[in-house]
C-alpha cells in the first residue's frame, strides 16, 4: 500500500459500487450527507455480472418495494429495459412477480449517470485497504477508510458492499485467476483489515453460465419467449404509457440425456466435486454439474437464451452455470437443441468470495461490533442483484441516520420482503448463499408487490427519500380505496328479470335476492368493467386503484385472517429483552439455545424464536424468566 500524508473529510464513505452501493451511496447523498462511493472500477457501477435481467419470483417484490422507499432500481430498470414479463398470473396476486431482461451497458450506464450527478456524492476509483477505527471503553468506532495508494478518508461511517471481490477467485476447470466478476480486479486487502478488527469471514461461492454469440445459434429449434402486451413498470413513478415499447424475445431449450452423459464423465475435472472449491455455493440456482448429481432423474433441465442487449451479440445461458474446463463446456452447449454450433463469447465459471459469518448484524445492517459500520449484499451472505439492492438502501439510510442522530428505519416481516430478507439475514445461520423467495414471507397475502407504495411509502417520506407530492398521492390513494370499497359494500343489485338476463349472459348464477356488488365482484367470473352494468353511480378511478379494490373484495376473508395473525406477530415483537440479559441465569433453557442466543443476541422474543436451534419450549422458558424479572 502506497504512503502520503492526504486526508480528505467526508460524512460517509461507500465500499463497492455494485446494487448495494449504488442504492446506499443514493439514499446517503440525498439525505444531505456528504458521501463517496468506492469502487475498483468505475466501469463496474451497477455491473450485472450474472443474468441480464431484474426482478422475477420474490425478487420483483423486493424491487417494488426499494422503489416505494425512494430507491433508485426500478427507475432505472424501467428506463432500460428490453422485455418485460409478469410472472405467475396463473395464481394468485401474492405471487405475481414482474421481471425485465436488462440492457446490461446500458443498465450500468445510467446508473452511473445517476450517480455522477447527485448532489454531495462523489465517485472514487480505488481500492479500500483498511478500515480505520478508534476504541473508547471497549467499544470499536470507525473514523475513516484508507485506500492503496495510501490516501485517508475521514467519515463518520462506512457500508462495505463488497459482493463477490473480497479476495474473489475464479475457477473455470483447473484454470484460476484471482480476480473479481468478468476478470475485474479483486479486492485483496479488506478481509486481512477486518479479521484483525474482530469481524469474522466464511468463504461462499456462486457461479455464472457462458455467453454466447448469437449468431451461432439457431432459434428455430428452440421455444420463442415473448414479453407482455401490455407493459407493467417497475416504479411507482413511471407513467405506463412512457414504456410501452417493441421488446426482444427470448428463447427456450433444454439439456437432454447426452449433455448430462458428458458432465457425469467429467465431474472430476469439476473444481466444485474436485475439492477445489472451499465455498459453500447458492442451494437455489445451482450449477448444471449439481442439478445432474442432485437430480439425476431429471430427463432434461430447462436453458433459457436471454439476450444481453440491444448492441451485442451475447447472448446468456440462463439454467447452466458451471465450472467445468473449456473444452467440456462447449461439448456440454453443443448438445443442447439449437446450440449445436455455439461459439463461446465468456466462459462459465464459478467465483469464491470472502463474506460476512452469522450472528454480528443487527436488524439495522450495522455490525454489532463496530458502532458506524454497516454492510450490505453478499458481503452479508445473500444473492442477487435485488437482494443487494434492497440491503444496500436499508444500510444506507441507517448510516445516514446513525450520522444524523436519529433512530434506525428496520422493517418487521410483517411490512416488506426487505424485512424478511434482513430479518432471515440477521437470526438464521444460513449456511449457503440467501436467496428471496415468496414462501419465505409468512405474510404475503399482505405483502403483495402491487401494493408496496401503500405500505411503505410513508417510511420514505419519514425517512426523507419521499417528495410530498407523492405521500399526498398515497393518502388519497388509500382514501379512494376505502371508499371504493364501502361504496361496493353498500350497493346492492336486485333480482329483476333483465339483471337475471345479464347474468346468464355472463355465465354466473343467477340473483335469488338483493346482492352487493362487492358480493358480484368476488365471483370468478365477474369483474370491476362487466359489473358497470348494475353500477349507475360509479365514479371514473385510475387503474391502481380499481386494482386494489378488486384484490381487496375478492381476498377479503384471507386479509383480514393474515392481519390477525400479523397483530398476534407483532406482540411477540414488542417483548423486548433486555441488552444486559445473562442466558446463563436462564434455567431450563437448553445449551444449543443458550448458545445462539448468546451469539445471536435477539433483541425481542420474536427475533428469538426464529433463530435456528432455539424451540417453542426455549421461547416458553424464556418468557417466564422474563416475567419473572418483570419484563
Amino acid at each position: 500500500m502506497g504512503q502520503n500524508n492526504l486526508v480528505i473529510e467526508t460524512d460517509i464513505c461507500i465500499i463497492g459500487a455494485g446494487h448495494a452501493g449504488c442504492e446506499a451511496a443514493l439514499a446517503c447523498a440525498r439525505l444531505g450527507l456528504k458521501t463517496v462511493i468506492f469502487t475498483v472500477s468505475v466501469e463496474s457501477i451497477a455491473l450485472m455480472p450474472c443474468n441480464p435481467n431484474i426482478g422475477g419470483t420474490s425478487k420483483g417484490h423486493l424491487v417494488k418495494e426499494i422503489d416505494a422507499l425512494g430507491g433508485e432500481m426500478g427507475k432505472n430498470i424501467d428506463k432500460t429495459f428490453i422485455q418485460s414479463k409478469m410472472l405467475n398470473l396463473s395464481k394468485g396476486p401474492a405471487v405475481h412477480s414482474l421481471r425485465a431482461q436488462a440492457d446490461k451497458a446500458d443498465y450500468s450506464h445510467s446508473m452511473r449517470d445517476i450517480l455522477e450527478n447527485q448532489e454531495h456524492l462523489t465517485i472514487k476509483q480505488g481500492e479500500v485497504c483498511e478500515i480505520l477505527f478508534e476504541e473508547v471503553d471497549g467499544l470499536k468506532k470507525v473514523t475513516g477508510v484508507k485506500i492503496f495508494t495510501g490516501t485517508t478518508y475521514k467519515c463518520k461511517a462506512i457500508v462495505i458492499c463488497s459482493g463477490t471481490y473480497l479476495n474473489a477467485r475464479c475457477l473455470c476447470g483447473e484454470a484460476i485467476t484471482y480476480t473479481g466478476p468478468n476478470g475485474l480486479q479483486a479486492a485483496t486487502h479488506l478481509s486481512k483489515c477486518l479479521k484483525d478488527m474482530g469481524v469474522t469471514l466464511r468463504r461462499f461461492k456462486t457461479g455464472t453460465p457462458a455467453r454466447m454469440d448469437k449468431r451461432s445459434l439457431d432459434f428455430s429449434k428452440m421455444e420463442e419467449q415473448k414479453g407482455d402486451e401490455k407493459i407493467v413498470p417497475f416504479s411507482f413513478s413511471t407513467n405506463p404509457a412512457d414504456i410501452q415499447k417493441e421488446q426482444v424475445s427470448c428463447y427456450l431449450t433444454y439439456t437432454n440425456n447426452d449433455t448430462h452423459e458428458i458432465i457425469r464423465a467429467n465431474l472430476d475435472r469439476s473444481p466444485i466435486y474436485a475439492g477445489i472449491i472451499e465455498g459453500t455455493g447458492p442451494r437455489y440456482c445451482p450449477s448444471i454439474e449439481d442439478k445432474v448429481v442432485k437430480f439425476a432423474d431429471k430427463e432434461r433441465h430447462q436453458v433459457f437464451i436471454e439476450p444481453e442487449g440491444l448492441y451485442t451479440n451475447e447472448v446468456y445461458v440462463g439454467g447452466m452455470s458451471s465450472s467445468l474446463p473449456e473444452d467440456v463446456q462447449l461439448k456440454m452447449y453443443r448438445t443442447v437443441p439449437g446450440m449445436e454450433n455455439c461459439k463461446i463469447v465468456r466462459n462459465a465459471y464459478a467465483i469464491e468470495y470472502d463474506c460476512l459469518t452469522p450472528g454480528l448484524l443487527s436488524p439495522s445492517l450495522e455490525i454489532k461490533s463496530v458502532s458506524g459500520l454497516f454492510s450490505a449484499g453478499q458481503f452479508n451472505g445473500s444473492s442477487g442483484y435485488e437482494e443487494a439492492a434492497a440491503q444496500g438502501l436499508i444500510a444506507g439510510i441507517n448510516a445516514a441516520r446513525k450520522v444524523l442522530g436519529k433512530n434506525p428505519l428496520i422493517l418487521d416481516r410483517s411490512e416488506a420482503y426487505i424485512g424478511v430478507l434482513i430479518d432471515d439475514l440477521v437470526t438464521k445461520e444460513n449456511l449457503e448463499p440467501y436467496r428471496m423467495m415468496t414462501s419465505r414471507a409468512e405474510y404475503r397475502l399482505l405483502l403483495r408487490q402491487d401494493n408496496a407504495d401503500l405500505r411503505l411509502r410513508k417510511y420514505g417520506y419519514e425517512v426523507g427519500l419521499i417528495s410530498q407530492e407523492q405521500y399526498d398521492y398515497i393518502l388519497y390513494k388509500q382514501s379512494a380505496i376505502d371508499a371504493e370499497v364501502e361504496r361496493l359494500n353498500n350497493t346492492f343489485v336486485g333480482s329483476g328479470k333483465e339483471n337475471q338476463k345479464y347474468l346468464e349472459e355472463l355465465g354466473s348464477a343467477p340473483l335469488h335476492t338483493a346482492t352487493s356488488l362487492a358480493e358480484l365482484l368476488c365471483r370468478p367470473e365477474l369483474n370491476y368493467d362487466n359489473i358497470t352494468y348494475f353500477d349507475t353511480n360509479r365514479c371514473s378511478l385510475s387503474e391502481d386503484i380499481i386494482e386494489q379494490v378488486c384484490i381487496q373484495i375478492k381476498y377479503a376473508g384471507y386479509i383480514e385472517r393474515q392481519s390477525r395473525q400479523v397483530a398476534s406477530f407483532k406482540k411477540m415483537e414488542k417483548k423486548l429483552i433486555p441488552d444486559d440479559i445473562n442466558y446463563d441465569d436462564v434455567s431450563s433453557l437448553r445449551l444449543e439455545a443458550r448458545q445462539k442466543l448468546k451469539l445471536f443476541k435477539p433483541l425481542s422474543v420474536g427475533q428469538a424464536s426464529r433463530i435456528s436451534g432455539v424451540t417453542p419450549a426455549d421461547i416458553s422458558v424464556l418468557l417466564v424468566y422474563l416475567t419473572s424479572i418483570g419484563k
